[in-house]
């Protein structure tokens, strides 16, 4: 399916997320909605609450309460950026001005707090104790994969397996969260909510690995953020994770050199990508996603093909080949 069909096919959803979205009872305090709309209404992809949505329909649930609830999991994404943009100083955010660029630090801090606390009493609403405790806990995860984050910055000694566990944290936890959460609000047995949160655990896992490759290979005025910007600020991802282990020990140095450049220029960015693509990186990178994606789909073989499932299917492989 090409994107232009899955949009098409996610069309109607979508629409009603965004409605979802908008009726969803605002604060008293007019600051608060005036950065928390924003933020919210930038242009994101809608993945975590579409994933809802799909992963309840996938196991028969019809309501349309389902649009109410997944939008909780877009008020937990945006409270993220609007944190990982303070503590990253991001100057741009899907092709506009960080939050905290327009607004200063405390106060979008503030308001990340608040859509976190939004997002815990749309799941207190719901009446579900399931779901609470899921959310709950994926809060706290999320919490901890942006500590770990900012404790790896410039972790040059990073394994992959500590890698893997900080974008757990930091990404795939919530998918997998959203993921699960359609299944409870459809009544699934245990081993299909299983199943659903490992599909949406791996397919946040192959969405994050390709994010960090995007990075690097992206085209800003598609993926509406600063290409090399992870570089930049010292993160150690994937790509540049992996040539630290496979480089020669003077090609290493001069990675390390380049990292570690106060003031790094595009000259600086363009000769570290030469020595990760030297050593394969983005294909090792690549390759990564692709296994992750193919661990997603293993799960969904659990439920009956039909149309929810190709869907899901088809929206898992295409996360391979996005552009932002």
């Amino acid at each position: 399916m090409d994107k232009e069909r899955l949009l098409s096919a996610i069309a109607e959803d979508l629409k009603k997320i965004e409605a979802a979205l908008g009726a969803v009872q605002a604060s008293q305090v007019p600051f608060i909605n005036e950065v928390s709309h924003y933020i919210l209404f930038a242009g994101g992809k809608r993945l975590r609450p579409l994933l809802t949505v799909l992963c309840a329909r996938l196991c028969g649930y019809e309501d349309e309460q389902i649009y109410r609830l997944s939008v909780l999991f877009e008020y937990l994404h945006a409270a993220t950026l609007l944190h990982d943009d303070v503590v990253d100083g991001a100057e741009f955010r899907r092709g506009r001005k960080a939050a905290h660029n327009l607004w200063g630090n405390q106060a979008t801090i503030l308001v990340g707090d608040y859509l976190y606390a939004r997002a815990l009493r749309i799941a207190v609403e719901e009446g579900n104790f399931d779901i609470l405790k899921v959310v709950t806990q994926t809060t706290l995860l999320m919490s901890e994969g942006e500590v770990l984050q900012l404790l790896n910055c410039d972790n040059t000694g990073l394994t992959e397996k500590e890698y893997e566990d900080v974008i757990f944290r930091k990404t795939a936890a919530l998918i997998s969260a959203a993921c699960e959460c359609g299944g409870i609000m459809a009544g699934v047995s245990d081993k299909e909510r299983e199943a659903l949160r490992e599909f949406g655990r791996h397919l946040g896992l192959a969405f994050q690995i390709t994010d960090d490759l995007l990075d690097y290979l992206g085209v800003s005025e598609e993926t509406g953020k600063d290409i090399g910007t992870d570089f930049k600020e010292g993160k150690v991802t994937l790509p540049l994770l992996y040539t630290l282990n496979q480089a020669s020990e003077s090609d290493r140095t001069r990675l390390l050199s380049l990292l570690r450049d106060t003031e790094p220029s595009r000259e600086t960015f363009r000769e570290a990508v030469e020595i990760i693509n030297h050593y394969r990186g983005f294909e090792y990178t690549r390759q990564r996603a692709e296994v992750e994606v193919e661990k997603a789909l293993s799960h969904l073989f659990l439920f009956s093909q039909n149309p929810t499932r190709d869907l899901l299917e088809n929206l898992t492989r295409y996360i391979l080949v996005r552009r932002k």
